[in-house]
């Protein structure tokens, strides 16, 4: 394609640098409007700028893409309410033997998991309760949310209705679904098993320290093991400390850091905080008394006291731990009998039980019979579609509190992409581009895939993976085309690993890892802050190994 004039050229680079900007930095001080938007801006100039016409704009919309989106989060969230992530949850913490066990658990579980449901709904979904089975178990979170992110990004490649540049290749490539799976499932399962080596490697010592039994049995004092197997999980409505109540937690973390006789390390405090909540109350008057336990010292840490003081304080703690541990008796006391006798009360009926019953059985079933129609080659867009109307139906009661729960601002923010990229592809930079680099990126050689798998990681980090795919997926399969049919199917495939793959690399690079880190700093009573950095360290050999470790065992059929 020929470069467009001067004018429309610099024209569709301004619009498309609005629409870049606003979604990779959605809170830019001049202009903090968010990516939806900000993709909606974007589409807009490339409108009045007129780089495209209304109608180039509206064709430029991709329905069967939005189906396909809009089915599988409604069965999602179908499945949500079924206690399917519960159930999940359950099989996390079912027997765990310790730290490298779970991690590994967190590994299998969210890989399969979201090449199912989508990375981005189990990432919603299964992060608050990673955070509580770490602190009930007085692990770090920082491994397990890391192994949560990557394994579900690593997951969500082997299908089409893993993630949403997925969706966009299987659409555009007419790839089905059982091909799709095919070609990629070994790449899939070995970068997760790899991907959960490297994070096993990389903080084996931190997964290897022993536990502190005392506060382990402390933990399970204020949280009981049957709350956190039975968290109720809801993509759309997420917990959130109010404002009045989270400048009273900060000031008894203050409190208890500002407190001498306390004595508390920045790692105790953070642990400190997932301790002195009993059943969704703060102790915050203990805290600024300076009454609240103080938190113990690491074994190093306790060898540098004198004696005499480790006597005190473990005195002032023993009597600390014990008041604590009443209130935390008679509240969970009181909080089950009001439980029980509310149970009483509202006890379901056996016909109640066997509809409730039948009813999750049948979201089962029809999302089976989705991935079954999947498989055979049926339209996935309204494969989809069918399979969401149909639970809706099964419902039998109004649909608009499950409608509620769909991320329609995801399906604006397409909208807005799709018009924006589109008009960038016509201002002939992409294609320009693209011929000065594809005689040196074509798949027949070693060379070409390893220089294409570059640009693709480079650009997915910068502009995103599924502009990445818009801009480069019809270019790469014409490229590969003109070597064989099969080899066309395989360049989509290598595309849909890597972009993919890639949004490992950095905190920025998907949205899977934008949603946990903001789960876990918004987690009530479990924050914890994954840092940009504290991902970048762990992403960039992760990355780079699974990429080339699943270059290879990508084939089409």
């Amino acid at each position: 394609m020929a470069m467009a004039s001067t004018v429309k050229v610099v024209l569709g680079c301004i619009a498309f640098g609005f629409f870049w900007m606003l979604a990779v930095f959605p809170a830019v001080p001049f202009l903090p409007i968010g990516r939806t938007a900000g993709a909606l801006f974007g589409a807009m100039l490339m409108v009045i700028f007129r780089v495209i016409s209304p109608d180039e704009a509206y064709e430029a919309i991709d329905l069967p893409i939005l189906g396909l989106l809009f089915g599988t989060m409604v069965v999602s969230v179908y499945l949500e309410r079924a206690d399917m992530f519960m159930y999940l949850g359950k099989l996390l913490s079912w027997k765990s033997r310790g730290g490298k066990d779970l991690l590994f658990r967190v590994c299998l579980v969210s890989a399969f998991a979201s090449a199912l449901f989508t990375n981005d709904t189990c990432c919603v979904v299964l992060t608050e309760f990673i955070l509580k089975i770490a602190r009930q178990n007085n692990l770090p979170p920082q491994p397990f949310l890391l192994a949560l992110a990557s394994s579900s990004n690593i997951g969500s490649a082997a299908t089409p209705i893993g993630n949403p540049q997925n969706l966009v290749i299987a659409v555009q490539s007419k790839i089905s679904f059982e091909k799709f799976l095919l070609g990629i499932f070994p790449a899939m399962l070995l970068g997760v098993l790899v991907n959960a080596t490297v994070l096993l490697c990389y903080f084996w010592k931190l997964l290897s320290v022993e536990r502190d039994q005392e506060a382990v049995e402390e933990a399970g004092d204020l949280f009981a093991v049957d709350d956190v197997i039975s968290h109720r999980f809801s993509p759309a409505t997420m917990s959130h400390l109010s404002y009045a109540t989270s400048q009273e937690f900060s000031s008894a973390l203050d409190a208890i850091e500002q407190n001498p006789a306390l004595n508390v390390d920045s790692d105790s405090a953070d642990s400190t905080r997932g301790r002195i909540v009993v059943d969704g109350e703060i102790i915050v008057q203990r805290a600024l008394s300076g009454g609240i336990e103080p938190a113990r010292n690491s074994s190093s840490s306790r060898d540098a006291f004198g004696s005499a003081n480790i006597s005190q304080r473990r005195e002032e703690g023993s009597s600390a731990r014990r008041y604590a541990r009443t209130i935390s008796t008679n509240r969970v006391d009181s909080t089950r009998e009001t439980s029980s006798s509310y149970s009483l009360e509202e006890k379901d009926t056996p016909a109640e039980k066997w509809k409730k019953s039948m009813w999750k059985t049948s979201v089962y079933v029809v999302t089976i019979g989705m991935l079954i129609s999947l498989l055979v080659g049926l339209n996935m867009s309204w494969t989809a579609i069918t399979a969401a109307l149909a639970l809706v139906a099964l419902d039998f009661k109004d649909a608009r509190p499950c409608l509620e729960k769909v991320s329609y601002s995801l399906l604006i923010f397409f909208c807005g992409m799709f018009i924006a990229v589109d008009g960038f592809n016509k201002t002939g930079i992409p294609s320009t581009l693209w011929d000065a680099v594809e005689p040196y990126s074509r798949i027949d050689s070693f060379g070409g895939v390893a220089l294409l798998s570059l640009v693709i990681l480079l650009l997915s980090n910068v502009a995103s993976n599924v502009p990445t795919v818009l801009l480069l997926g019809a270019r790469v399969a014409a490229s590969a085309a003109s070597i064989s049919a099969s080899e066309e199917d395989r360049s989509w495939l290598i595309l849909a690993w890597v972009s993919t793959v890639a949004g490992n690399l950095s905190l920025l690079g998907s949205a899977a890892n934008l949603i946990v880190c903001e789960q876990a700093q918004r987690a009530q009573f479990f924050g914890y802050n994954l840092s940009f950095w504290s991902h970048l360290r762990f992403g960039i050999p992760s990355t780079i190994i699974v990429t080339i470790i699943g270059l290879p065992l990508i084939r089409s059929y």
